[in-house]
C-alpha cells in the first residue's frame, strides 16, 4: 500500500517505521517537511494522522482543497478532544475522527489507539493496539498495515469507545503522576486508577460508547501504561506539579504535547453542561488552573461522601 503519515513527532515517526517494516511505501509529512502536503498525499490510499489535537482541523481543511478520492482510508491516531465548544449546547465536543469524517465524508475512517508508548516501540519492545471502525473491511486493512511480530493489532467495531478511551486516560495519567509525585504509595495509585476507569466509563457511556471497550486494550490497557510510566507526558505533568513546579515551568521544558491538559478543560465544560459527576477530572482541572495544591485535591477526593462502589457510573 501507499501510505502517508501526517505528523513528524515521536508517535508519527513510530507509526511510519512500523509501516515501513511491513514493506509498504510511506511518505511522512509535517510542517517542517520539504514536501508539500498535497505532494505527500497525492498517491496514497491510506492517510495516518498523528498530529496533536490543536493541529487537526487545519490539516483537514488543507487536505480538503486537494479534492475527494475513491477508496481512501483515513486512520486517526490522535488522543484528544477538540477545544472549541462554541456550540456545546447543540453537540458533544468533536473527536479527531469526527473532524476527518466531516472533511472527507466518503472516506472510510478508522481509529488507532492502545497502550503504545512510542519510545518503547522505537526500542523494538513488543506492544499491542486496537484499530476501530464502523467499516470492518477498513479496520482489517489497517490491521494488516501495522500488524507484525512485535506490534499486535486487534480490530474493534466501537470507534467511539476506542477513541474516547485514548483521550480520557490522559487526564487520569495526570492525576496518577501527581499521586506518585506525592509518594502516596501503591494502594493510593491502584485506587485512583480504578476509580479513574469508572469515571472514563461514565463519560464514554454518555457519548454512546460500549462499556466493554473501556475494559480492553484501548481503555484499561492504555490507562495502565500511561498511569505507570514516566515516559507518559501526561504522567510527567502531574508528577512535576506534585514536586512543586508550576504548570508554566512544566510546559516550558516538556518534550511534546500533553493532550490531557486540553482534554481536561473540554471534559469539565461538558460535565458542567450535562451534569456528569467527574470528581477526579474536576480536581485535575483545578490543579492545572492553580486553584488547588495536589494535597488539597487529595483531601477533597478522600473526603467525598461514602457510597456503594459503582464501576459503570
Amino acid at each position: 500500500m501507499n501510505v502517508t503519515v501526517i505528523g513528524g513527532g515521536a508517535w508519527g515517526s513510530t507509526l511510519a517505521a512500523l509501516i515501513r517494516e511491513n514493506h509498504h511505501d510511506v511518505a511522512q509529512w509535517s510542517r517542517r517537511s520539504p514536501l508539500s502536503l498535497e505532494t505527500a498525499l497525492a498517491h496514497s490510499s491510506v492517510w495516518v494522522c498523528a498530529v496533536s489535537m490543536k493541529g487537526i482541523r487545519e490539516v483537514v481543511e488543507q487536505a480538503q482543497a486537494f479534492g475527494q478520492r475513491d477508496g481512501l482510508v483515513i486512520v486517526s491516531a490522535t488522543k484528544g478532544l477538540e477545544a472549541s465548544l462554541e456550540n456545546r449546547l447543540e453537540r458533544l465536543p468533536r473527536r479527531p475522527s469526527e473532524i476527518w469524517c466531516g472533511g472527507f465524508p466518503q472516506a472510510a475512517i478508522a481509529v488507532l489507539s492502545g497502550p503504545n508508548l512510542s519510545k518503547e516501540i522505537q526500542q523494538g519492545l513488543p506492544a499491542a493496539t486496537v484499530v476501530a471502525s464502523r467499516d470492518q473491511a477498513a479496520a482489517q486493512q489497517v490491521q494488516a498495515l501495522f500488524n507484525s511480530q512485535r506490534f499486535r493489532v486487534y480490530t474493534n467495531g466501537d470507534p467511539i469507545g476506542v477513541e474516547l478511551a485514548g483521550a480520557l486516560k490522559n487526564v487520569m495519567a495526570i492525576a496518577t503522576g501527581a499521586c506518585d509525585g506525592l509518594n502516596l504509595g501503591t494502594n493510593a495509585q491502584s485506587a485512583l486508577i480504578t476509580r479513574g476507569l469508572a469515571e472514563m466509563i461514565r463519560i464514554a457511556g454518555y457519548w454512546g460508547a460500549q462499556a466493554e471497550t473501556l475494559y480492553g486494550l484501548a481503555g484499561m490497557g492504555d490507562l495502565m501504561a500511561t498511569c505507570s510510566s514516566p515516559l507518559s507526558r501526561n504522567y510527567q505533568v502531574g508528577y512535576r506539579l506534585a514536586q512543586g513546579e508550576t504548570i508554566e515551568q512544566v510546559l516550558s521544558t516538556l518534550e511534546g504535547t500533553a493532550e490531557g491538559i486540553n482534554t481536561c478543560m473540554v471534559l469539565m465544560a461538558l460535565a458542567n453542561h450535562a451534569d456528569i459527576d467527574l470528581p477526579i477530572t474536576q480536581q485535575v482541572h483545578r490543579l492545572l488552573q492553580g486553584q488547588v495544591t495536589p494535597i488539597d485535591a487529595l483531601n477533597i477526593l478522600m473526603s467525598r461522601v461514602s457510597k456503594p462502589e459503582q464501576v459503570k457510573g
